[in-house]
């Protein structure tokens, strides 16, 4: 049986380093390569693959959003997370969003294909760095709120959207909705984060790894 895979990154380089090796595997084809979020949403609609391969960090919609919607509108395929993000609350983002594997971008290459057929047959797959990480922020006394679980899933993809440059016209645009309610999502996501210009959204969506500065 042949695993198709879909490969969501936006630096080219890397995505044909990745086809490369996918596709030279006896077991694995690449369907397909989109480089942001939402196309990533789009083609594996229509594609169906078996795992996508997804970068956490891309425009317009990243990762961890585009892995919900994915696996609330396509269940049937697995994700796994590439990252350069090793913290724990990158890594339970990406679980609670439905990823079934979380793999930092600086390993080896081999246990990014074990985490490909591992996913496909129906497990999870954390490295064991990731493993104890995510432990020990699970057990820790001072464990602090994830700032982003007090904004909806709209509210997230507005402030990406907002923090990379976009029009409130843009945005409504890209995800079907009205001017004056894209307005709405973003003032109720400045009161939830007591932010009161652009600018503090800006470097919020940066810290918190949903966009970044390139």
């Amino acid at each position: 049986m042949t695993i198709n895979v879909l490969i969501a990154d936006d630096h080219g380089v890397v995505a044909e380093g990745l086809r490369y090796m996918i596709d030279a595997q006896p077991d694995m084809a690449v369907v397909d390569c989109v480089p942001d979020g939402r196309e990533a949403v789009r083609r594996t609609i229509e594609t169906r693959p078996d795992v996508v391969l997804m970068d956490i960090a891309m425009p317009e919609l990243n990762g961890t959003e585009a892995t919900h919607l994915i696996r609330h509108r396509q269940p049937d395929t697995r994700v796994v997370m590439l990252s350069m993000f090793s913290d724990p609350v990158h890594v339970c983002r990406a679980l609670q969003a439905g990823a079934s594997g979380y793999v930092v971008k600086k390993s080896v290459a081999k246990e990014l294909i074990d985490a490909i057929r591992s996913v496909h047959a129906g497990r999870r797959y954390l490295g064991r760095p990731l493993v104890d990480s995510v432990i020990d922020q699970f057990v820790s006394k001072n464990e602090t709120p994830d700032a982003l679980s007090k904004l909806s899933s709209r509210e997230r993809q507005v402030l990406q959207m907002l923090s990379e440059g976009h029009s409130v016209v843009e945005i409504a645009a890209a995800i079907s909705l009205s001017p004056k309610t894209v307005e709405t999502y973003r003032a109720r996501t400045m009161v939830k984060l007591g932010i009161h210009d652009l600018a503090g959204l800006v470097r919020f969506a940066i810290a918190q790894g949903i966009t970044s500065v390139d």
